[in-house]
C-alpha cells in the first residue's frame, strides 16, 4: 500500500516495525529507524548552526556599527516574542502534515527568506541600511529574524520524530543528543559569528548562510522518514486545532503544572539572558568573552552526551525538579565574588546540566501525550514558555541599569550586602543574580511537594506501563488507547 493511503491510526498500531514505506515493505525494526533518526538529528544541527549563525551575526554586525545597545537589544527581544507568537501555530502544522514536509517547509522558508536578506543587501546602500530611524533597518532585520524563526519549526518537528522512530526506553537518550545538537549550535555561532562578521563582513556572513541553508535543504530532500498520513477531519479548523491543543495539555493530570512551572523557570532566564553578557564583558574584554562563551558551550554537549548515554532514571520529573535546584544554586553563587574563574566555571557547569533539564520535559510530554497531539502540545509549550524570558529581560535590564547597580555601588549598598558580594564593578548585577538564583530553587523544591508533581509521576509511570505492556508492536497504541479502535 503506497505510503499517502497509510491511515493516520497505523501509527497507532506500531511504534517503528509496521510503519510502512512507498514500495510496502517494512522497516527493520529499530536499526533503519535509528539511522533515519541520526540523519535528521545531523540535519537539524546543521540547519540550528546555520540560523543561530547568521542571526547572532546580524546582532554583533548592528552593534559594531551603529553602536547601539537599543537596536541590539530589540532585534534580540523581537527574536524571541516572534517565536512565541508562532509556536503553537507550527504545532499545529506539524501535527497536520508529515514530519518531512514540515522540516522541508522549514528549510525552503528559510533558504527564501536569507535569499531575500542577501538581495537586500546587495542593493540597498549600507548607509541606509544601517540607518536606526529608517525603515529599511527594520525591514532588513525582519526579514533576518524571520528566516531564523522559521528554523523553529524543525526543532518541534524533532522532537516529535523522537516519538515516532525512538523507542520508549530510549527517548531520553535521543533527547540527550538533541540538548548535544543545541549546545554544538551555541558553541560554533559564539566563537564563529563575531570572527565571520570581522573578517568577512555582513555580506560574506550571508553568503556562508545562504550556501550552508541550501545544503540543508538538499540532504533533507534524500532523507526518508516513515510515518503514516496525518488524519485531518474536514471540519477541522485552525482554531478549533489550537484548541485541541489546549485541551490536550489539560487532558493529562499535571501537564499544565509542568508548563506553567517551566515558565516561571524561564522568567529566571531572563535573568541570564538581560546581564550574563554584561557581567562578563566587566570581568573580559568582548574577544575573550566570546571565547569564553564558546569554551562554556562545551557544557551543553558535555551534558547532552551524558544523557543520551545514561537516560535520566526512572522518575525524570523528579530529575528535572532537582536538576533546577542545582541550576538555581549555581546562579545564586557564581557571582558572589568577581573572580572570573568562578564566574566561567559556574556558566560551564549550569550548561551542563539545563540538557537535562530540556530533554526531561520532552521525555515527559512524548510519554504521557498522544502522538496525534503532540506537536500542538510541543508548540505551545513553546509559545508560553519562550514568552517569559524577554519580558523579565525587558523587565531586568533598566531594573538593574536605574536602581541596583547605583544602589550597590554607593555607601548603604556596600554596608547592607559587602559582606556578601564583596567589591567589584558589578555588585548590583550579582545581587540579581542571588535573588534570582534563589528563587530558582524554592521555586523546584515546593513543586517537588505540590499534588500535580505526584499527578504528573503516575501519568508518566502509567503511560510507561501500558507502553510496556503493549510491546513494541503497540506502543504508540499504549501512548494514545482511545484511538487503538478506530
Amino acid at each position: 500500500m503506497p505510503q499517502e493511503d497509510l491511515p493516520s491510526a497505523a501509527l497507532d498500531a506500531t511504534q517503528d516495525a509496521a510503519l510502512e514505506t512507498d514500495d510496502g515493505a517494512s522497516p527493520a525494526p529499530g536499526a533503519r529507524s535509528r539511522r533515519t533518526f541520526l540523519h535528521v538529528l545531523v540535519n537539524t544541527a546543521i540547519a540550528n548552526v546555520t540560523t543561530s549563525f547568521l542571526w547572532f551575526a546580524l546582532t554583533f554586525w548592528v552593534y559594531l556599527e551603529t553602536r547601539s545597545v537599543l537596536a541590539t537589544g530589540l532585534v534580540g527581544g523581537a527574536y524571541m516574542l516572534l517565536v512565541a507568537v508562532f509556536g503553537l501555530f507550527f504545532g499545529v502544522l506539524v501535527d497536520r502534515y508529515r514530519k518531512h514536509a514540515v522540516m522541508l517547509g522549514s528549510a525552503f522558508g528559510t533558504l527564501v527568506f536569507f535569499g531575500l536578506a542577501g538581495i537586500m543587501f546587495l542593493m540597498v546602500p549600507q548607509q541606509l541600511l544601517l540607518t536606526i530611524a529608517a525603515p529599511w533597518f527594520w525591514v532588513f532585520a525582519m526579514i533576518v529574524l524571520v528566516g531564523a524563526v522559521i528554523e523553529q519549526l524543525r526543532n518541534i518537528a524533532l522532537s516529535t520524530t523522537v516519538t515516532l522512530l525512538v523507542p520508549s526506553a530510549d527517548r531520553a537518550r535521543a533527547n540527550g543528543l538533541v540538548g548535544s545538537v543545541q549546545g554544538l549550535a551555541f558553541l560554533v555561532t559564539s566563537v564563529f559569528s563575531g570572527l565571520s562578521v570581522g573578517l568577512l563582513g555582513m555580506g560574506g556572513t550571508l553568503a556562508i548562510g545562504l550556501a550552508a541553508s541550501a545544503a540543508v535543504a538538499a540532504h533533507l530532500l534524500a532523507i526518508r522518514i516513515p510515518e503514516p498520513k496525518a488524519l485531518r477531519s474536514g471540519d477541522s479548523t485552525g482554531m478549533k486545532e489550537l484548541r485541541q491543543g489546549v485541551a490536550a495539555v489539560r487532558a493529562t493530570q499535571g501537564l499544565v503544572a509542568l508548563i506553567v512551572f517551566t515558565t516561571f523557570n524561564n522568567l529566571t532566564g531572563g535573568v541570564y539572558m538581560a546581564l550574563m553578557d554584561p557581567y562578563g564583558l566587566t570581568l573580559f574584554p568582548v574577544e575573550v568573552w566570546g571565547l569564553v562563551l564558546g569554551v562554556t558551550a562545551t557544557g551543553f554537549i558535555i551534558g547532552g552526551g551524558l544523557v543520551a548515554k545514561f537516560g535520566l532514571g526512572r522518575r525524570p520529573l523528579r530529575t528535572m525538579l532537582l536538576l533546577v535546584a542545582c541550576t538555581g544554586a549555581l546562579g545564586a553563587v557564581f557571582t558572589l565574588r568577581e573572580w572570573w574563574w568562578l564566574y566561567a566555571g559556574g556558566v560551564w557547569l549550569f550548561m551542563t546540566l539545563m540538557p537535562a533539564v530540556e530533554a526531561a520535559e520532552q521525555t515527559i510530554i512524548q510519554q504521557v501525550v498522544p502522538a496525534r497531539t503532540q506537536g500542538r502540545v510541543f508548540g505551545l509549550a513553546m509559545t508560553v514558555e519562550s514568552a517569559a524570558a524577554p519580558v523579565t529581560a525587558f523587565a531586568i535590564a533598566p531594573l538593574a541599569q536605574f536602581w541596583l547597580i547605583p544602589y550597590m555601588e554607593g555607601p548603604s549598598g556596600r554596608r547592607d550586602f559587602g559582606w556578601l558580594l564583596g567589591d567589584g564593578d558589578a555588585r548590583g548585577i550579582a545581587l540579581v543574580f542571588l535573588v534570582s538564583g534563589l528563587a530558582s530553587v524554592a521555586l523546584a523544591l515546593a513543586a517537588l511537594c505540590t499534588s500535580q508533581y505526584r499527578q504528573l509521576s503516575r501519568s508518566y509511570d502509567e503511560a510507561a506501563r501500558r507502553e510496556a505492556a503493549a510491546g513494541p508492536s503497540g506502543s504508540a497504541a499504549a501512548r494514545d488507547p482511545g484511538r487503538s479502535g478506530r
